[in-house]
C-alpha cells in the first residue's frame, strides 16, 4: 500500500473529533483507525471505529482503505470485550446512507457490546422467505453478480 495521505473535511464531525478539535473518550488510534466510545453508551462500552481520512460510507471505500481498516476491528473489538467479563458477544453494525440509519456522513463501524438479550439493543431481520422462489433468488444473484468488479 502506497504511503497514507489521510484527507479531512472541515465541517465533519468525525474529522473534527480526529483533528482534536472536539474531544472524544479514545480508546485506540493509529495512523489509520481512530477508535472511541460512542457518547449515545447504547450499551456500556459502545465503541466507534473511524478511518482516519474522511470518506462518506462504505461504498466509497477502495481495497486499500478496507483492509487496513478492517484489519483492526478484530483487535479493537476483542479489547472491548476483554474489559467487562460480563461482555458475551457483539453487534458490529456499519449503516450506509441516511435510509439505513447513517447519521454522521463518515464512515463508521459500531461495537455494541452485549450484555444478555435483554440488554435493550435490538435489530430486526424480518423473514420474506415466503415471497420468492428460486427465480427470484437467481434474479436478484445474476444482478448483483453482473457488478462485482476485481
Amino acid at each position: 500500500m502506497a504511503a497514507f495521505e489521510p484527507i479531512l473535511d472541515d465541517d465533519c464531525l468525525f474529522c473534527k473529533i480526529i483533528k482534536g478539535d472536539i474531544p472524544s473518550y479514545t480508546i485506540y488510534e493509529d495512523d489509520m483507525v481512530k477508535a472511541f466510545l460512542d457518547i449515545s453508551q447504547g450499551t456500556p462500552g459502545h465503541t466507534l471505529v473511524i478511518p482516519k481520512t474522511h470518506v462518506q460510507d462504505l461504498f466509497a471505500y477502495d481495497s486499500d482503505l478496507a483492509s487496513a481498516v478492517f484489519a483492526r476491528i478484530p483487535k479493537i473489538a476483542r479489547a472491548v470485550k476483554a474489559s467487562d467479563d460480563a461482555i458475551i458477544g457483539m453487534n458490529v453494525v456499519n449503516n450506509n446512507g441516511a435510509v439505513a440509519y447513517q447519521s454522521v456522513f463518515h464512515s463508521h463501524f459500531h461495537l455494541i457490546p452485549r450484555y444478555s438479550d435483554k440488554d435493550d439493543f435490538r435489530m430486526i431481520f424480518k423473514d420474506n422467505s415466503k415471497k420468492y422462489d428460486e427465480t427470484d433468488y437467481t434474479r436478484l444473484q445474476n444482478a448483483i453478480k453482473a457488478h462485482i468488479n476485481d
